[in-house]
Parts: C-alpha cells; sequence; structure tokens
C-alpha cells in the first residue's frame, strides 16, 4: 500500500505541533487553577458518560482525516489478510498481556492506578489513531479499516478481556482481583458515537464532494480549507482534558517514578 509522500515545507500549524500542544496543556492547567467553577460547568452536559465540550472536540478532531479516506480503495486493505492479523494480535493478545505485567510489575499496591493501567491496555483508541496517521502522512484507508476493524473487536471482546485481566487471571496467580462495571451496550453506544458519526460524515463528504466538485477539486481545494480543524479540535480537547483533571495541588496525583519500581508481589 502507497503512502502519501510528506509535504515539502509543513504548514505552521503542523511545523510547531509541540509547541501548540505544550501551550494547550498550559492553558489548562492555569484554567484549572484560575477558574475554579469552569471544570464543573465544563462537565455538567455530557454525552454518553463524556463532557460534551470533550466529545465535540473528539469529533471535530477526528472528521477531516475521515473526510479524506478515499473509500474506494478500501477493499485492497481488507485483502491485505497479514496486516489485519498482525494488528488483531498485537492489540488484542499482546497489548494486553503486556500492560496487565506493566500494571503489576510497577503498581502492585495501587489498585486503582493499576486497573486503570490494565483498562487502558484493553482499549483501542479511535480519535488519537486516526489524528496522527495523518499527522504523519500516513496510509488513510488502512488506518481508517484498522481503527474499524478494532472497534469491532472492542464492543466484541473488552467486558470479556476486562473480567478475565481484572478477575480470572489475577485468581489464578494469587493475586488481588477487581471488577468492571461496564456492558456490551455502553461500549458499543460509544463506538456508534465516537467513530460512527465522523466515519458517515467524512464518507458522505467524500461521496457528496466528489459527484458535485469532481475529486480533483475535492482533493485540492475542500480538503486543504478543512484540514486545520483537526489540529484545531485536537488542541481543543488537550485544554478541556487537561482542565478537568486539574488540581489545586499539582502533587495531589503524583507518585515518585523512584518508588514505582517493579517489584512482582508474592502471595501471602
Amino acid at each position: 500500500m502507497a503512502t502519501e509522500r510528506a509535504p515539502a515545507r509543513l504548514a505552521m500549524l503542523d511545523r510547531y505541533l509541540p509547541v501548540w500542544i505544550g501551550i494547550a496543556m498550559v492553558a489548562g492547567l492555569v484554567l484549572g487553577r484560575g477558574v475554579p467553577g469552569l471544570g464543573s460547568a465544563l462537565d455538567a452536559v455530557q454525552l454518553h458518560g463524556i463532557s460534551l465540550p470533550i466529545a465535540l472536540g473528539l469529533l471535530v478532531m477526528m472528521y477531516p482525516p475521515l473526510a479524506k479516506v478515499r473509500y474506494d480503495r478500501l477493499d485492497s486493505v481488507t485483502r491485505d489478510r497479514s496486516l489485519l492479523g498482525s494488528s488483531l494480535v498485537l492489540n488484542w493478545i499482546v497489548g494486553p498481556a503486556l500492560m496487565f505485567a506493566l500494571a503489576w510489575a510497577f503498581l502492585p499496591d495501587l489498585p486503582e492506578y493499576r486497573t486503570g493501567l490494565i483498562i487502558v491496555g484493553l482499549a483501542r483508541c479511535i480519535a488519537m489513531v486516526i489524528i496522527w496517521n495523518d499527522l504523519a502522512c500516513g496510509d488513510r484507508e488502512a488506518a481508517a479499516v484498522l481503527v474499524a476493524l478494532n472497534s469491532i473487536f472492542q464492543v466484541i471482546a473488552f467486558a470479556g478481556l476486562g473480567w478475565f485481566y481484572l478477575s480470572v487471571l489475577p485468581g489464578w496467580l494469587g493475586l488481588e482481583q477487581s471488577t468492571l462495571d461496564v456492558s456490551f451496550g455502553q461500549i458499543a453506544v460509544s463506538v456508534l458515537i465516537f467513530l460512527g458519526v465522523p466515519l458517515l460524515a467524512g464518507y458522505l463528504s467524500r461521496r457528496i464532494g466528489e459527484r458535485r466538485w469532481g475529486r480533483q477539486a475535492y482533493e485540492g481545494t475542500f480538503l486543504p480549507k478543512i484540514s486545520p480543524w483537526a489540529l484545531y479540535g485536537l488542541l481543543f480537547t488537550i485544554v478541556v482534558l487537561f482542565r478537568l483533571q486539574a488540581t489545586p495541588s499539582p502533587r495531589a496525583h503524583w507518585t515518585s517514578p523512584a518508588s514505582r519500581c517493579p517489584s512482582w508481589p508474592t502471595s501471602p
């Protein structure tokens, strides 16, 4: 599969992306400490358990990359069995097992953090995969197919894997067990909203835009106009995330790296 060649000269927004991300992080923390009531206001309205501003930022961030996908080329990706197979193995066998081992090696005495790390290992990223692949000029068609494939597997396998890695496997190893209260329906609705909506919008934009203007005009005129909105959505989401996570004391959630040396717990 051919990938797009990176442009010879990046736009200023892309070229200084690490700077903008750093500024967005600082802005979120400053807002968190300077406007204490803002977090409650932002979190008051939620979309399926996620703060509405974050949800809107994610949807805006994902739309431009998905509008760039050439959907008539997806069949070439779906025929690549080695690509699909390796993605499933890495995401659903290697990834969860690795995160389970890291969680117990580094966080044996912090059950909340440990459970969170294991859950992160089970949850496949949707939005960030799309945006970072686009920024790296990766194969958009392959990214769209792999994200969709892993999202389907997430709906099917997340609850079962969570039960296995939080309850069953720790029990076999004589470790502390925990539970995961999440349903098939909750995951399915999240995937439908945060992948289905921007994917449908991108697909319809491609179909309608090419039919109305032609592919050359669609890719040469329309896409450059909407492309910056992916980064605008990313930066907005970062600001809101850091604002919602800000605390009166920056040490409130700090855990010293020196105290997190691997120490596999032994059963009594």
